[in-house]
């Protein structure tokens, strides 16, 4: 039970943003702070409530139901209260940006690389959603977005970043059980599916010119987060994109199974409302995403 003496904002604040993406490293990214800080933040805020709100296993973390339930009821209050603060900061945020970002893309590509922005403009405010994970739709509550689209969205200004490319992976030891023979793999391979990219699997074989066993087993999961920590807990092989999920193959948690990449028949873009695509502020986040995320080809 909640006891009676006054709640830390901050750890309400902390532990919202590590719901969100499911990480500490990267809720550290996007606050500022150390990993350690985060996590010693959740933990006092567990301590506090008498509850447990993340599952720990190894480096990786997701949440429990009581986790879940409270970010769902704490999310939109710590939003709302940035909002007011905001409004009454002196001199310090001149305008705010919302962005919604697929959450594959945000927690490994994007917001790892926001500090660099918001230390050069301190006086914008940006707010990132990661909750709609929806392709070739610009979420009406947001003024940018980064989507999957099979063309330019019509009446949109937009920036083409990226094709969607992926890559085989799976775990160091699942690449060592594995046997390919005249291009055809004759050992063990279950494989894990994107349910929005059924046929994914299909594709690339057909690219590779390599033969799938038959009856694989199938693992299918509805997030590319998920999908890459089932990868590298040795579940199967992943389609993982690239370059954005480069950061989980340079720590060796997970390694290309085959060098040969398929790509999809949709880019990444960015996506602005026409009512803001003027704004100064917008035009400098959105020059700033550009240089530093498509491709210069």
């Amino acid at each position: 039970m909640i006891s009676k003496q006054k709640m830390s904002l901050r750890g309400l604040r902390t532990f919202c943003v590590a719901a969100r993406y499911e990480s500490f490293r990267t809720a550290s990214e996007e606050l500022f702070i150390t990993a350690s800080a985060v996590s010693h933040q959740i933990k006092s805020l567990e301590e506090e409530l008498g509850e447990q709100l993340f599952d720990r296993t190894g480096r990786d973390i997701s949440l429990t139901e009581i986790g879940s339930l409270l970010y769902e009821e704490a999310s939109p209050l710590i939003e709302q209260l940035n909002t007011v603060v905001a409004k009454y900061k002196k001199g310090a945020v001149k305008s705010s940006i919302r962005i919604s970002v697929q959450p594959f893309f945000a927690s490994e590509y994007f917001v790892p690389r926001l500090s660099e922005f918001t230390a050069e403009h301190p006086e914008i405010d940006i707010q990132v959603g990661t909750s709609d994970e929806s392709s070739e739709k610009h979420p009406s509550d947001a003024d940018l977005s980064i989507r999957l689209f099979r063309a330019p969205p019509a009446n949109m200004p937009s920036n083409l970043l990226f094709p969607l490319r992926m890559v085989p992976a799976g775990s160091p030891e699942f690449k060592k059980a594995m046997v390919v023979k005249k291009k055809k793999i004759v050992s063990d391979f279950p494989i894990i599916v994107h349910e929005t990219r059924p046929k994914a699997w299909t594709h690339w074989a057909d690219a590779a010119g390599v033969e799938l066993p038959e009856n694989s087993k199938v693992t299918r999961l509805d997030s590319m987060i998920a999908i890459v920590r089932a990868a590298q807990r040795g579940i199967g092989a992943a389609l993982v994109p690239v370059p954005i999920g480069d950061l989980w193959f340079k720590e060796g948690s997970i390694v290309r199974l085959f060098k040969k990449e398929y790509v999809a028949d949709v880019s990444y873009y960015l996506v602005c409302t026409e009512d803001r695509a003027d704004d100064e502020s917008v035009v400098l986040l959105r020059d700033w995403i550009v240089r530093n995320f498509a491709d210069s080809t």
